[in-house]
């Protein structure tokens, strides 16, 4: 079974840890969400792996 929060808990900005703000769910301000996109557009939350990077050749495409 799964362990159900109470219905009165707040969220938290995943950000800053204040309480989540409706408008800008679930961070609590436009600026915790821009630093959020700002990662995501960084690769900060790229999943690390073992594999080496597929290099991709453009020799064979035509143009």
């Amino acid at each position: 079974m799964t362990k159900k929060e109470p219905a009165n808990t707040v969220a938290k900005c995943p950000i800053c840890n204040q309480p989540a703000a409706k408008k800008y769910h679930p961070f609590c301000s436009q600026r915790c969400a821009d630093v959020d996109l700002g990662r995501w557009l960084k690769g900060s939350y790229a999943i690390p792996t073992e594999e080496a990077p597929t290099v991709i050749s453009n020799e064979d495409e035509d143009y």
